[in-house]
């Protein structure tokens, strides 16, 4: 197997496994991008990862869970900002990387929304700044708060800087509704950015990567005298909670971002069919050197509201909207190693050493192989001249080897079969895409590894036991597992000797971890490291079984595969039988258990908080059944979901209301049956309309 063979042609063991791997990396970039302004991929190479993943999704639908990083956006917000919760879901965006691809975008629009061929259907197109996202909220005209995207859902408050950027009205100038969210992206002007490294330089300080980089840097100053020194500029372009409406479509809106004092891009327009918007692409791609901000697309928007509406969401990205990607840029150099790291489900993954070269500004010195297959396809060696590619500010993919310059005595890379860790054996059986150190809790970086994520901020968020400290208590046998961490108060004496510690320093971790004995369930389950268990399926989890107690008695139950259990596990919308079957191993061995017990016991677990709803469907189980004839079935799920119900693909005493169309059968024999609500379409109508 490896990463060309179609997906369809793809066993179901193969695509669980490649799906896997693509997530375990996608993740991993996720945070280097987003949290650490420290991307570790280009934009093309993440691009064609997604793209895979996806298209793996497509088809074997039932990997297309509720974890996978096709439903998640960005990554949590760094440390040292008080957090701040969106109350509209920032997105993500989908991509588009061809005229066909838009083309197809198109094609899906008009499907959702049985329009025909001659019903008009306008797209604002918007060109796609390259610098940080935030969130801008009004209240009575006032600016009183601005934050970071962040994960989507939490971002940091960087209120007092951006109060510096002069893109920023502190009064909104036109009359706007009492609450106002407003939306843009926050950049340094090229021509600033070029000044501002000199500065740098000359200082002898950091000198920025990109102007993207040093537009994050400067957002998350502590001191917003250092923000205000740096001439930032922002575009606005979007909303997110409003408490009234402000406009009928997106031109409208961008109009009235105008009025109220704000910056558009003045490159933006309507455009009415696929050859005006591809034509409007080429011109603005002809443009982009002569921009003073850095763009790596363009944005297309459904132009009317209401269509947008109707449209809704999947999980990480509106269906309305989608990124028209610029192609990438190549550069040369020469693959100097191929080292190993071990990850905390022991994954091997292979890293590129390449000698450093500059590529639109950025020097490029290493990136991710991904896995053996990825080697072994592309025949990469040691001493290799290679291309690589990059698109934006990222450091870039290894795209392939230029045979012709290969060194004579050059030799095929040999993926090793041990540890470099541990020395264990690293396995790689016929379900596995990447090879894993069998040594597990042995194995020093697989136990470090799990300890940090464990600490991490989406899990305990432990103040004080960073990476560095982390694997420094582990070195010196003061943590072996998670538990431990809740006992080095018993170390006290030890911990205040070590090298640049001191009292007070031991005195906050020691604070800092007495805070967070008391966690939400969802925050405990991520924080264990199950495969394929991250946040969202861990609040799934949460929120079907409510308390630590009913959880573990599920998933011990769940182990008989005739069990109620296991039916009801697998009927959870978003959970699989591959998450099931990786959260039920993990249950089962001895060493997990008994770490359950330690924390049950040295902590406390708070239950699931369901979340307010005033809608009657909130925290209901909904199925739907046969063919839906006056809005489609994903228009349905969409709108199901967004009044709070669970969408499930099968009845069972679980649920609680099936909606049958036309052709319903067996789903609705079965229903009738165990005696649940049976409701049409037009009662479904009403239903979500009340």
């Amino acid at each position: 197997m490896n990463d060309v063979t179609p997906p369809k042609e793809l066993s179901a063991q193969d695509a669980a496994a490649q799906h896997a791997r693509l997530a375990e990396d996608i993740r991993m970039h996720n945070a280097a991008y987003h949290q650490n302004d420290a991307p570790l991929l280009s934009d093309a190479a993440y691009d064609a990862m997604f793209r895979r993943l996806l298209a793996i999704e497509a088809a074997h639908p039932d990997l297309a869970q509720a974890e996978s990083p096709s439903q998640a956006v960005g990554a949590p917000p760094a440390q040292g900002f008080t957090k701040v919760q969106h109350t509209i879901p920032m997105l993500s965006l989908g991509n588009a990387f061809s005229p066909d691809d838009v083309d197809e975008f198109l094609t899906r629009i008009r499907r959702f929304l049985n329009l025909q061929d001659g019903d008009p259907l306008e797209i604002v197109a918007e060109p796609k700044i390259d610098g940080l996202s935030v969130s801008l909220r009004y209240e009575n005209g006032s600016f009183v708060r601005g934050a970071t995207r962040g994960d989507g859902n939490e971002g940091e408050d960087i209120t007092a800087n951006l109060q510096t950027i002069a893109d920023i009205p502190d009064m909104l100038k036109d009359a706007a509704p009492r609450i106002v969210e407003v939306r843009g992206e926050v950049y340094l002007p090229r021509s600033a950015f070029r000044s501002l490294n000199e500065e740098q330089e000359a200082a002898g300080a950091r000198v920025f990567a990109n102007p993207r980089n040093a537009a994050a840097g400067s957002l998350r100053q502590h001191d917003a005298g250092v923000t205000a020194s740096r001439p930032l500029r922002m575009f606005a372009y979007a909303w997110g909670e409003v408490s009234e409406d402000v406009a009928e479509n997106q031109r409208e809106f961008l109009e009235q971002l105008d009025a109220w004092g704000f910056q558009t891009n003045p490159l933006s327009r309507a455009c009415s069919g696929l050859d005006e918007i591809i034509g409007n692409y080429t011109t603005i791609s002809a443009k982009r050197p002569e921009l003073d901000y850095d763009i790596d697309g363009i944005v297309y928007k459904v132009d009317r509201l209401d269509f947008q509406r109707r449209l809704g969401f999947v999980s990480r990205a509106p269906r309305w909207a989608i990124a028209h990607k610029f192609p990438a840029e190549q550069a040369t150099t020469i693959l100097r190693d191929i080292e190993i790291q071990v990850g905390r489900t022991g994954s091997l993954t292979p890293v590129a050493r390449l000698e450093p070269v500059t590529v639109g500004g950025v020097v490029i010195s290493n990136a991710t192989l991904h896995n053996e297959d990825e080697i072994a396809r592309k025949d990469l060696r040691r001493g290799d001249t290679v291309v690589i590619q990059r698109a934006g500010d990222v450091i870039p993919q290894v795209v392939r080897a230029l045979l012709e310059k290969r060194p004579k005595d050059s030799k095929t890379y040999v993926f090793p079969e041990t540890c470099p860790v541990c020395q264990s054996e690293a396995v790689r059986d016929k379900e596995e895409a990447v090879r894993r150190c069998t040594g597990g809790l042995i194995c020093p970086a697989q136990v470090v590894e799990r300890l940090k994520h464990f600490v991490s901020r989406d899990a305990f968020d432990i103040e004080g036991l960073g990476e560095k400290n982390v694997t420094a208590l582990h070195a010196d046998m003061l943590l072996s597992g998670p538990a431990d961490i809740f006992r080095l108060q018993n170390h006290r004496a030890s911990l205040i000797e070590r090298e640049g510690w001191g009292e007070q320093s031991v005195e906050n971790l020691l604070e800092a971890i007495e805070k967070h004995r008391t966690v939400p369930l969802e925050r405990f389950i991520y924080a264990l490291g199950i495969r394929q268990v991250g946040q969202a399926t861990a609040r799934l989890l949460a929120r079907t079984y409510g308390n630590l107690a009913d959880w573990r008695a599920a998933m011990n139950a769940a182990h008989d595969t005739k069990s109620d259990a296991l039916e009801e596990l697998l009927n959870i919308d978003g959970i699989g039988e591959s998450v099931a079957n990786d959260l039920l191993a993990f249950v089962h061995e001895d060493h997990n258990r008994q770490t359950l017990d330690d924390l049950d016991d040295l902590l406390d677990i708070q239950p699931f908080v369901q979340p307010k709803s005033d809608s009657n469907l909130a925290g209901k189980t909904v199925v739907f059944t046969g063919k839906l004839e006056k809005m489609t079935r994903s228009e349905a799920k969409a709108q199901a979901e967004a009044l709070g119900a669970k969408v499930s693909g099968s009845v069972s005493n679980k649920t609680d209301l099936v909606v049958a169309g036309l052709g319903a059968a067996a789903k609705a024999r079965k229903a009738t049956e165990l005696g649940i609500r049976t409701v049409d379409e037009d009662i479904w109508i009403k239903m979500i309309s009340g």
